[in-house]
């Protein structure tokens, strides 16, 4: 008993900042099939009642044998969850993709969230942006579009495959995005539009978009080339980009210099911000607020009087306020980042010959950066440690990307560079991969076809991170890291943590709970000492449902664990028994 009291302890200390979110009513769920003659958004935006509300809100999509075609954008100002099976034994998703007009268009967005205060929720789904006929939308293809204020969008362990603008955009104030376990690929596009492509997008280029909340983690973007994140402005109460693969970038991967409160950690940066700045760029200030700041990975800059006055809740002295500076808090720990031996000989090459214009090679951090990270006496908040340049290892596909992409107009990334930079390119891409779609019934390749590669080879990189899980996306190794949940047509009554199956156990368990409220959960595996061993589900923001995972205790010795529920303010502990 002394040592759960000890455990439960420990998990007391937790300082939650995500705010419960909306619960859903799963009894008006609308099964769709990708056969039914309507395309998928005749579908949802048919399926209202006589006065305009719609009948269902949560939509099923059961077909992986064939895709989900859509003419046009899935427009709702209600809450909506749209929810894949996936394939019960290989765990392929349902996908949905343009179709070809009549005019020979494709159609450019996917959804559209339009009501305030309202939740979107997108889980187990392939958003392919390349339509029926192999074509892309460049340029303005996006998937999710937000269009109020306060909405909440969820996306988990969904592929967003080649939308060449935005995956996600949003033109509203104190929205909040809870992106986990999702794939971003080949979100390339022309080369005279080299700046799009991009995880998430705040619209307003100038940044009067305001934003509550970033929790970006367990993802991989692999040939994206444009930003993991633009919020432009800053303004942004709470950021998190943690335990993500970010492979290839042309340009930053952040658009994001005056964080208030922000975690970057755990993070493998292979590649990224491979085009460097040009002189226009570096002295323009175009990848970053301040101009002529060295390109790099992590960019941090003084808060503007805007920020400043809003942090502090008065008005600032100006730009770079003392007190309001004080009040950040930055953390840049456990990262992993590298450019490879064929991306920094290119690079010299260029520079040498003075292709039209010489580079600025990027760095992890630059001096702008290291300063604010290093003067205390200004940014006591802002802490740095652990990150590292090293070779995680990939399999051979990987760095073979920046010479070959495959699939229509794909060049490998350094042809891409070369087009871009002499501005003599017309019509190719870069990418890992590209899907290709043939005419008939089909569906995108399954697995993945980076799932072996991903498998990176470097122990000492693989064993870095803070928490014990595979540093960068752990889905590679360990699969999804959220849990399973199971939809249930009636909230659950009651809060409880089950007994782990098998027990004792070899060197896998299952863990099942349930939960009978929405809100901040974490489960955590310690040794009967009270020390933090594994965190297997992470201060997630998880509605009322039962959940199921999978706990590998590999590397551990045979023993007595504890596996400790934390939810709101309740807490429940169990214990197992690893024999080996």
């Amino acid at each position: 008993m002394r040592y759960i009291v000890t455990a439960m302890l420990v998990c007391a200390m937790i300082a939650f900042i995500i705010a419960p979110g909306q619960a859903f009513a799963q009894g008006d769920t609308l099964v769709i099939y990708a056969s039914n003659p309507k395309t998928l958004d005749q579908v949802i935006n048919g399926d209202t009642l006589g006065n305009g509300a719609k009948a269902h809100h949560f939509y099923k999509l059961v077909s992986v044998d064939t895709t989900y075609i859509f003419d046009a954008t899935v427009t709702t100002n209600e809450n909506i969850t749209v929810w894949g099976i996936p394939h019960p034994s290989t765990g392929k998703l349902p996908c949905i993709q343009p179709d070809v007009l009549l005019d020979n268009s494709i159609p450019g967005l996917l959804f559209t969230l339009t009501g305030h205060k309202t939740t979107g929720r997108f889980k187990n789904l392939y958003l392919l942006g390349i339509a029926i006929n192999n074509s892309v939308n460049f340029g303005s293809g996006q998937a999710i579009q937000l269009s109020a204020d306060s909405i909440r969008l969820e996306a988990d362990n969904v592929v967003f495959e080649q939308w060449s603008q935005f995956a996600i955009g949003y033109a509203g104030n104190w929205d909040k995005f809870f992106i986990t376990n999702c794939k971003f690929r080949n979100m390339t596009t022309l080369p005279n539009q080299w700046y799009v492509g991009e995880l998430l997008r705040n619209q307003n280029y100038i940044g009067a978009f305001k934003t509550d909340t970033i929790m970006i983690k367990y993802n991989t973007m692999l040939c994206v080339s444009g930003y993991a994140t633009a919020a432009t402005s800053g303004i942004v109460s709470y950021y998190e980009f943690s335990h993500n693969n970010i492979i290839y970038t042309f340009k930053n991967p952040f658009f994001l210099d005056r964080m208030v409160n922000a975690k970057f950690n755990n993070n493998i940066f292979y590649g990224v911000y491979a085009g460097g700045q040009n002189k226009t760029e570096y002295n323009g200030g175009w990848d970053s607020f301040t101009a002529q700041t060295v390109a790099s990975i992590i960019t941090m800059g003084p808060l503007d009087s805007t920020t400043a006055a809003l942090l502090l809740g008065h008005a600032s002295t100006g730009a770079g306020d003392t007190a309001a500076e004080k009040l950040r808090n930055v953390e840049v720990k456990n990262n992993t980042y590298f450019w490879p031996s064929g991306l920094t000989s290119f690079w010299t090459s260029w520079n040498d010959t003075a292709h039209v214009d010489s580079i600025y090679e990027p760095v992890f951090m630059n001096g702008q950066s290291v300063n604010m990270f290093t003067d205390k006496a200004k940014w006591p908040g802002f802490q740095e440690s652990g990150n590292r340049n090293a070779d995680p290892g990939f399999g051979a596909t990987i760095p073979g990307a920046l010479n070959s992409a495959g699939g229509a107009n794909g060049v490998g990334l350094l042809n891409w560079f070369t087009v871009v930079r002499r501005g003599t390119g017309t019509t190719e891409t870069y990418g890992y991969n590209i899907t290709q779609v043939p005419v008939g019934l089909w569906t995108p390749p399954w697995p993945l076809p980076e799932a072996t590669d991903m498998q990176y080879s470097n122990n000492v990189v693989k064993n870095s991170s803070t928490d014990g899980r595979p540093l960068g996306d752990p889905y590679w190794f360990n699969g999804l890291t959220s849990v399973r949940e199971m939809p249930l047509a009636i909230p659950p009554s009651n809060f409880e943590l089950s007994a782990a199956y098998p027990n004792p156990f070899n060197p896998s368990v299952n863990i099942q709970y349930t939960l009978n409220t929405s809100g901040i959960t974490s489960l955590k595996v310690y040794n009967v000492l009270g020390q933090l061993l594994k965190t297997v589900v992470d201060n997630l923001n998880q509605r009322a449902a039962k959940y199921t995972v999978n706990v590998d205790m590999s590397g551990y010795n045979s023993g007595v664990y504890l596996y400790v529920l934390t939810h709101g303010n309740n807490r429940l502990a169990q214990k197992m028994i690893l024999s080996k």
